[in-house]
Protein backbone atom coordinates (compact mmCIF):
# COMPACT_ATOMS: atom_id res chain seq x y z
CA UNK A 1 0.00 0.00 0.00
CA UNK A 2 1.73 3.25 -1.09
CA UNK A 3 0.65 6.66 -3.03
CA UNK A 4 -2.57 7.30 -2.94
CA UNK A 5 -4.24 4.53 -1.13
CA UNK A 6 -5.38 4.59 2.57
CA UNK A 7 -5.74 1.92 5.09
CA UNK A 8 -8.25 2.90 7.91
CA UNK A 9 -8.13 0.24 10.73
CA UNK A 10 -11.69 0.63 12.63
CA UNK A 11 -15.09 1.14 11.18
CA UNK A 12 -16.63 3.15 13.70
CA UNK A 13 -18.05 5.91 12.67
CA UNK A 14 -15.22 7.96 12.84
CA UNK A 15 -13.60 5.35 10.41
CA UNK A 16 -16.11 5.39 8.18
CA UNK A 17 -16.72 9.30 7.98
CA UNK A 18 -12.96 9.19 6.74
CA UNK A 19 -13.39 6.89 4.13
CA UNK A 20 -16.48 8.55 3.12
CA UNK A 21 -14.29 11.97 2.68
CA UNK A 22 -11.28 9.96 1.20
CA UNK A 23 -13.11 7.58 -1.69
CA UNK A 24 -15.20 10.89 -2.59
CA UNK A 25 -12.22 12.80 -3.63
CA UNK A 26 -11.34 9.28 -5.10
CA UNK A 27 -8.21 7.88 -3.50
CA UNK A 28 -8.20 4.17 -2.88
CA UNK A 29 -9.71 2.98 0.34
CA UNK A 30 -9.74 0.39 2.86
CA UNK A 31 -11.37 0.04 5.81
CA UNK A 32 -10.01 -2.99 8.61
CA UNK A 33 -12.67 -3.55 11.15
CA UNK A 34 -11.93 -6.60 14.06
CA UNK A 35 -15.84 -7.33 14.43
CA UNK A 36 -18.02 -9.23 11.81
CA UNK A 37 -19.90 -5.73 11.14
CA UNK A 38 -18.95 -2.56 11.44
CA UNK A 39 -20.69 -0.22 13.59
CA UNK A 40 -21.64 -1.94 16.40
CA UNK A 41 -21.81 0.49 18.95
CA UNK A 42 -23.19 2.88 16.53
CA UNK A 43 -26.21 0.54 16.22
CA UNK A 44 -26.56 -0.46 19.93
CA UNK A 45 -26.43 3.53 20.32
CA UNK A 46 -29.02 3.74 18.17
CA UNK A 47 -31.53 1.05 19.75
CA UNK A 48 -33.51 3.41 21.67
CA UNK A 49 -33.67 6.01 19.47
CA UNK A 50 -29.86 7.52 17.52
CA UNK A 51 -29.54 11.01 19.35
CA UNK A 52 -26.89 12.09 16.28
CA UNK A 53 -26.37 15.66 17.39
CA UNK A 54 -27.42 18.73 19.28
CA UNK A 55 -29.70 21.70 18.08
CA UNK A 56 -28.84 24.01 20.75
CA UNK A 57 -26.67 27.64 19.69
CA UNK A 58 -23.20 26.63 17.96
CA UNK A 59 -21.72 28.80 20.70
CA UNK A 60 -23.23 26.76 23.29
CA UNK A 61 -22.66 23.34 21.73
CA UNK A 62 -18.78 23.42 21.36
CA UNK A 63 -18.24 24.71 24.93
CA UNK A 64 -19.68 20.67 26.14
CA UNK A 65 -15.94 19.48 25.09
CA UNK A 66 -14.44 21.10 28.02
CA UNK A 67 -10.74 21.35 27.80
CA UNK A 68 -11.04 20.03 24.34
CA UNK A 69 -12.97 22.18 22.87
CA UNK A 70 -9.79 24.47 21.20
CA UNK A 71 -8.58 21.35 19.86
CA UNK A 72 -11.66 20.04 18.20
CA UNK A 73 -13.25 23.86 17.56
CA UNK A 74 -11.87 23.35 13.60
CA UNK A 75 -13.29 20.06 13.09
CA UNK A 76 -16.44 20.82 14.73
CA UNK A 77 -16.48 24.39 12.81
CA UNK A 78 -15.91 22.15 9.26
CA UNK A 79 -18.65 19.55 10.36
CA UNK A 80 -21.56 21.43 12.64
CA UNK A 81 -24.53 19.70 13.62
CA UNK A 82 -26.49 21.46 11.17
CA UNK A 83 -23.86 19.76 8.65
CA UNK A 84 -24.02 16.54 9.89
CA UNK A 85 -28.61 17.00 8.99
CA UNK A 86 -27.62 17.74 6.26
CA UNK A 87 -24.98 14.54 5.70
CA UNK A 88 -27.69 12.43 7.17
CA UNK A 89 -30.18 14.09 4.59
CA UNK A 90 -28.01 13.15 1.82
CA UNK A 91 -28.49 9.40 2.71
CA UNK A 92 -31.90 9.91 2.38
CA UNK A 93 -32.64 10.17 6.37
CA UNK A 94 -34.41 13.30 7.67
CA UNK A 95 -33.95 14.10 11.25
CA UNK A 96 -35.81 16.05 13.87
CA UNK A 97 -35.23 18.06 16.82
CA UNK A 98 -36.80 16.62 19.99
CA UNK A 99 -38.08 18.42 22.73
CA UNK A 100 -34.53 18.08 25.03
CA UNK A 101 -32.87 19.90 21.80
CA UNK A 102 -31.70 16.34 21.23
CA UNK A 103 -31.22 15.90 17.20
CA UNK A 104 -32.94 12.16 15.85
CA UNK A 105 -33.13 10.73 12.39
CA UNK A 106 -36.92 10.13 11.37
CA UNK A 107 -36.63 6.61 11.37
CA UNK A 108 -35.36 6.79 14.94
CA UNK A 109 -32.72 3.87 14.62
CA UNK A 110 -29.40 3.66 13.44
CA UNK A 111 -29.30 0.95 11.06
CA UNK A 112 -31.20 2.74 8.33
CA UNK A 113 -28.58 5.25 8.09
CA UNK A 114 -25.70 2.73 8.28
CA UNK A 115 -27.49 0.58 4.95
CA UNK A 116 -27.32 4.05 3.09
CA UNK A 117 -24.11 4.78 4.28
CA UNK A 118 -22.57 1.47 3.14
CA UNK A 119 -23.87 1.12 0.12
CA UNK A 120 -22.53 4.75 -0.68
CA UNK A 121 -19.13 3.86 0.27
CA UNK A 122 -19.48 0.28 -1.64
CA UNK A 123 -20.32 2.40 -4.70
CA UNK A 124 -17.23 4.78 -3.80
CA UNK A 125 -15.30 1.80 -3.87
CA UNK A 126 -14.50 1.10 -0.55
CA UNK A 127 -13.66 -2.12 0.53
CA UNK A 128 -14.23 -3.55 4.33
CA UNK A 129 -12.47 -6.22 5.61
CA UNK A 130 -14.15 -7.57 8.48
CA UNK A 131 -12.92 -10.04 11.16
CA UNK A 132 -9.40 -7.94 10.83
CA UNK A 133 -8.08 -7.39 14.00
CA UNK A 134 -5.17 -5.27 14.80
CA UNK A 135 -2.48 -7.22 16.07
CA UNK A 136 0.13 -4.11 16.27
CA UNK A 137 3.51 -3.44 13.59
CA UNK A 138 6.03 -5.82 12.65
CA UNK A 139 8.60 -2.71 11.54
CA UNK A 140 6.87 -0.62 9.51
CA UNK A 141 4.43 -2.75 8.14
CA UNK A 142 0.66 -3.23 9.96
CA UNK A 143 0.03 -7.11 11.06
CA UNK A 144 -3.38 -7.89 11.59
CA UNK A 145 -5.18 -11.44 12.68
CA UNK A 146 -7.34 -12.52 10.25
CA UNK A 147 -10.03 -16.12 10.14
CA UNK A 148 -7.33 -17.49 7.45
CA UNK A 149 -4.61 -16.42 10.15
CA UNK A 150 -2.26 -13.40 10.50
CA UNK A 151 -2.57 -10.67 7.59
CA UNK A 152 0.81 -8.41 7.19
CA UNK A 153 0.20 -5.21 4.94
CA UNK A 154 3.00 -2.73 4.49
CA UNK A 155 2.12 0.49 5.28
CA UNK A 156 1.08 3.44 3.48
CA UNK A 157 -0.91 5.96 4.65
CA UNK A 158 -3.07 4.84 7.90
CA UNK A 159 -5.73 6.13 9.47
CA UNK A 160 -6.31 4.82 13.22
CA UNK A 161 -9.77 4.79 14.28
CA UNK A 162 -10.23 2.34 16.57
CA UNK A 163 -12.40 3.53 19.41
CA UNK A 164 -11.48 4.11 22.97
CA UNK A 165 -11.95 1.69 26.23
CA UNK A 166 -15.73 2.03 26.76
CA UNK A 167 -18.02 -0.93 26.03
CA UNK A 168 -15.26 -3.27 24.92
CA UNK A 169 -17.35 -6.39 23.88
CA UNK A 170 -18.26 -3.97 20.67
CA UNK A 171 -14.65 -3.50 19.74
CA UNK A 172 -13.48 -0.84 21.70
CA UNK A 173 -10.69 -2.19 23.80
CA UNK A 174 -8.04 0.06 23.95
CA UNK A 175 -5.49 -2.83 22.77
CA UNK A 176 -4.21 -0.45 20.49
CA UNK A 177 -2.67 1.56 23.39
CA UNK A 178 0.82 -0.45 24.50
CA UNK A 179 1.85 -1.03 20.72
CA UNK A 180 1.28 3.45 20.28
CA UNK A 181 3.15 3.55 23.42
CA UNK A 182 6.17 1.64 22.20
CA UNK A 183 6.25 3.66 19.65
CA UNK A 184 6.81 6.46 21.98
CA UNK A 185 3.36 8.32 21.43
CA UNK A 186 1.89 9.78 24.88
CA UNK A 187 -1.29 8.41 25.93
CA UNK A 188 -2.99 9.54 28.66
CA UNK A 189 -4.81 6.82 30.89
CA UNK A 190 -7.96 5.76 29.65
CA UNK A 191 -11.29 6.61 32.00
CA UNK A 192 -14.82 6.00 32.35
CA UNK A 193 -17.27 8.95 31.09
CA UNK A 194 -20.56 9.11 30.95
CA UNK A 195 -20.79 6.47 33.94
CA UNK A 196 -23.21 5.56 36.52
CA UNK A 197 -21.64 5.97 40.17
CA UNK A 198 -21.49 3.18 43.46
CA UNK A 199 -23.34 4.39 46.50
CA UNK A 200 -23.68 2.25 49.62
CA UNK A 201 -27.28 1.32 49.81
CA UNK A 202 -28.83 -0.14 52.56
CA UNK A 203 -30.55 -3.75 51.86
CA UNK A 204 -33.61 -2.33 51.95
CA UNK A 205 -33.46 0.38 49.77
CA UNK A 206 -32.14 -1.36 46.87
CA UNK A 207 -34.06 -4.22 47.16
CA UNK A 208 -37.29 -1.82 47.21
CA UNK A 209 -36.42 0.67 44.50
CA UNK A 210 -33.44 -1.04 42.10
CA UNK A 211 -34.44 0.16 38.79
CA UNK A 212 -36.75 2.83 40.03
CA UNK A 213 -36.40 6.71 38.07
CA UNK A 214 -35.94 9.65 39.82
CA UNK A 215 -38.19 12.04 37.70
CA UNK A 216 -38.22 15.63 37.85
CA UNK A 217 -35.17 17.14 40.30
CA UNK A 218 -32.41 19.39 39.57
CA UNK A 219 -28.77 18.22 40.68
CA UNK A 220 -25.54 20.61 41.06
CA UNK A 221 -21.93 19.55 40.94
CA UNK A 222 -19.06 21.62 39.75
CA UNK A 223 -20.43 20.63 36.21
CA UNK A 224 -23.10 23.13 36.88
CA UNK A 225 -26.77 22.92 37.69
CA UNK A 226 -29.16 20.48 35.63
CA UNK A 227 -32.50 19.67 35.27
CA UNK A 228 -33.87 15.75 35.05
CA UNK A 229 -33.88 12.25 36.28
CA UNK A 230 -31.78 9.48 36.77
CA UNK A 231 -32.40 5.92 37.96
CA UNK A 232 -31.59 3.86 41.19
CA UNK A 233 -29.77 0.94 40.89
CA UNK A 234 -28.20 -2.06 42.95
CA UNK A 235 -25.10 -0.73 42.53
CA UNK A 236 -25.94 3.58 42.78
CA UNK A 237 -26.87 5.63 40.50
CA UNK A 238 -27.17 6.53 36.63
CA UNK A 239 -28.47 7.91 33.80
CA UNK A 240 -28.48 11.12 31.75
CA UNK A 241 -28.93 13.32 34.87
CA UNK A 242 -25.79 11.63 36.51
CA UNK A 243 -23.74 11.48 33.39
CA UNK A 244 -23.75 15.16 33.21
CA UNK A 245 -22.10 15.28 36.45
CA UNK A 246 -19.66 12.35 36.21
CA UNK A 247 -16.39 14.18 34.76
CA UNK A 248 -16.94 16.45 37.72
CA UNK A 249 -17.67 13.45 40.46
CA UNK A 250 -14.86 11.16 38.50
CA UNK A 251 -12.47 14.27 38.63
CA UNK A 252 -13.17 15.23 42.25
CA UNK A 253 -12.26 11.73 43.63
CA UNK A 254 -8.35 13.11 43.24
CA UNK A 255 -9.28 15.61 45.94
CA UNK A 256 -12.04 13.79 48.18
CA UNK A 257 -12.83 10.43 49.18
CA UNK A 258 -16.43 10.68 48.49
CA UNK A 259 -17.64 13.35 46.29
CA UNK A 260 -21.40 14.81 46.30
CA UNK A 261 -24.19 15.09 44.10
CA UNK A 262 -26.58 17.73 45.67
CA UNK A 263 -29.80 16.72 44.53
CA UNK A 264 -33.44 19.33 44.21
CA UNK A 265 -36.16 16.88 44.77
CA UNK A 266 -38.67 19.75 44.59
CA UNK A 267 -37.59 21.91 42.14
CA UNK A 268 -40.81 23.77 41.54
CA UNK A 269 -41.73 24.82 45.38
CA UNK A 270 -39.30 27.15 47.24
CA UNK A 271 -38.42 25.74 50.59
CA UNK A 272 -40.43 28.28 52.71
CA UNK A 273 -43.49 26.75 51.14
CA UNK A 274 -42.55 23.85 51.83
CA UNK A 275 -41.64 24.30 55.39
CA UNK A 276 -45.25 25.73 55.80
CA UNK A 277 -47.00 22.84 54.11
CA UNK A 278 -45.19 20.38 55.99
CA UNK A 279 -46.43 22.54 59.46
CA UNK A 280 -49.55 22.82 58.15
CA UNK A 281 -50.52 19.10 57.70
CA UNK A 282 -52.14 16.23 60.64
CA UNK A 283 -49.05 15.83 62.38
CA UNK A 284 -51.08 12.37 62.73
CA UNK A 285 -50.31 11.27 59.79
CA UNK A 286 -47.09 9.03 59.03
CA UNK A 287 -44.12 11.51 57.49
CA UNK A 288 -44.35 9.29 54.29
CA UNK A 289 -47.90 10.65 53.88
CA UNK A 290 -47.20 13.92 54.84
CA UNK A 291 -43.94 14.14 52.48
CA UNK A 292 -46.15 12.66 49.97
CA UNK A 293 -48.93 14.88 50.29
CA UNK A 294 -47.47 18.25 51.67
CA UNK A 295 -44.40 18.42 49.64
CA UNK A 296 -45.55 16.29 46.72
CA UNK A 297 -42.78 13.62 46.99
CA UNK A 298 -43.06 9.88 45.03
CA UNK A 299 -41.92 6.86 47.01
CA UNK A 300 -38.85 6.86 46.14
CA UNK A 301 -38.19 10.52 47.01
CA UNK A 302 -39.07 9.58 50.36
CA UNK A 303 -37.13 7.07 50.34
CA UNK A 304 -33.86 8.90 49.37
CA UNK A 305 -34.36 11.12 52.27
CA UNK A 306 -35.11 8.34 54.92
CA UNK A 307 -31.69 6.53 53.16
CA UNK A 308 -29.74 9.44 53.53
CA UNK A 309 -30.98 10.95 57.06
CA UNK A 310 -32.23 8.30 59.15
CA UNK A 311 -33.31 10.61 61.82
CA UNK A 312 -35.43 12.52 59.42
CA UNK A 313 -38.77 11.39 61.69
CA UNK A 314 -37.31 13.52 64.18
CA UNK A 315 -36.37 16.75 62.51
CA UNK A 316 -38.32 19.85 62.18
CA UNK A 317 -40.54 21.01 58.83
CA UNK A 318 -37.67 23.69 58.30
CA UNK A 319 -35.06 21.67 58.30
CA UNK A 320 -36.69 18.55 56.19
CA UNK A 321 -37.38 21.33 53.73
CA UNK A 322 -33.95 21.98 53.17
CA UNK A 323 -33.24 18.79 52.62
CA UNK A 324 -35.63 18.10 50.48
CA UNK A 325 -33.54 21.41 48.38
CA UNK A 326 -30.85 20.27 49.05
CA UNK A 327 -29.89 16.36 49.35
CA UNK A 328 -26.41 15.37 49.38
CA UNK A 329 -25.45 11.87 47.77
CA UNK A 330 -21.98 11.08 48.44
CA UNK A 331 -20.91 8.95 45.66
CA UNK A 332 -18.12 5.90 46.46
CA UNK A 333 -16.51 5.05 43.22
CA UNK A 334 -17.16 5.39 39.40
CA UNK A 335 -18.97 2.05 37.86
CA UNK A 336 -16.14 -0.11 35.35
CA UNK A 337 -14.95 1.58 32.08
CA UNK A 338 -16.79 -1.31 30.64
CA UNK A 339 -20.23 0.04 31.86
CA UNK A 340 -19.15 3.54 30.59
CA UNK A 341 -20.93 5.09 27.67
CA UNK A 342 -17.98 6.88 26.73
CA UNK A 343 -14.33 7.50 27.97
CA UNK A 344 -11.96 9.85 28.74
CA UNK A 345 -8.32 10.14 27.85
CA UNK A 346 -6.51 8.60 24.83
CA UNK A 347 -3.73 9.87 22.46
CA UNK A 348 -2.36 13.49 23.91
CA UNK A 349 -3.23 16.19 21.64
CA UNK A 350 0.70 17.43 21.75
CA UNK A 351 1.22 13.96 19.33
CA UNK A 352 -1.00 15.23 16.69
CA UNK A 353 -0.52 17.94 14.10
CA UNK A 354 -3.22 20.37 12.54
CA UNK A 355 -4.06 17.57 10.32
CA UNK A 356 -4.50 14.82 12.75
CA UNK A 357 -1.16 13.24 11.87
CA UNK A 358 1.14 11.71 14.67
CA UNK A 359 3.71 13.95 14.66
CA UNK A 360 6.44 11.38 15.42
CA UNK A 361 4.71 9.01 13.05
CA UNK A 362 4.39 10.36 9.29
CA UNK A 363 1.93 9.14 6.91
CA UNK A 364 -0.10 7.87 10.64
CA UNK A 365 -3.34 9.37 11.32
CA UNK A 366 -5.61 8.97 14.44
CA UNK A 367 -9.28 10.32 14.98
CA UNK A 368 -12.51 9.90 17.03
CA UNK A 369 -12.29 8.45 21.07
CA UNK A 370 -8.31 7.39 20.51
CA UNK A 371 -8.14 11.04 20.82
CA UNK A 372 -8.07 12.69 24.72
CA UNK A 373 -11.57 14.50 24.72
CA UNK A 374 -14.63 13.67 25.83
CA UNK A 375 -18.36 15.14 26.34
CA UNK A 376 -21.55 14.47 27.69
CA UNK A 377 -24.78 12.61 26.08
CA UNK A 378 -27.08 14.26 24.21
CA UNK A 379 -25.32 13.95 20.42
CA UNK A 380 -21.98 15.97 21.32
CA UNK A 381 -19.70 12.49 21.35
CA UNK A 382 -21.18 11.10 17.60
CA UNK A 383 -20.88 14.40 16.53
CA UNK A 384 -17.08 15.00 17.59
CA UNK A 385 -16.49 11.40 16.06
CA UNK A 386 -17.80 12.15 12.57
CA UNK A 387 -15.89 15.49 12.76
CA UNK A 388 -12.45 14.40 13.63
CA UNK A 389 -13.14 11.51 11.32
CA UNK A 390 -13.64 14.05 8.57
CA UNK A 391 -10.75 16.21 9.77
CA UNK A 392 -8.20 13.43 9.59
CA UNK A 393 -9.81 12.39 5.69
CA UNK A 394 -8.87 16.53 4.62
CA UNK A 395 -5.80 15.99 6.59
CA UNK A 396 -4.52 12.89 4.60
CA UNK A 397 -5.90 14.33 1.48
CA UNK A 398 -3.46 17.69 2.14
CA UNK A 399 -0.50 15.51 2.76
CA UNK A 400 -0.83 13.69 -0.44
CA UNK A 401 -1.01 16.62 -2.35
CA UNK A 402 -4.79 15.32 -3.93
CA UNK A 403 -6.47 16.47 -6.16
CA UNK A 404 -9.35 14.70 -7.79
Amino acid sequence: MHGKTVAIIGGGPAGLMAADVLSAAGLTVTVYEAMPTVARKFLMAGKSGLNITHAEDYDGFVTRFGHAQSKLQSALDDFTPAMLRDWALSLGQETFTGTSGRVFPVAMKASPLLRAWLSRLNAQGVEIKTRHRWAGFDGNALVFQAPSGDVTVEQGTVLLALGGASWPKLGSDAAWVPWLRQKGIAINDFQPANCGFDLEWSDHFRGRFAGAPVKSVVTTSQAGRFEGEFVVTRHGIEGSLVYAHSAALRDAFQRTDRPTLMVDLAPGRMQQRLTHDLERHPRKDSLSNRLRKAAGLSPVKVALLRERRPELSAMSAFDIAALIKALPIAVTSARPIAEAISSAGGIDWREIDQRYMLKSMPGIFAAGEMLDWEAPTGGYLLTACFATGKAAAKGIIDMLGHTR
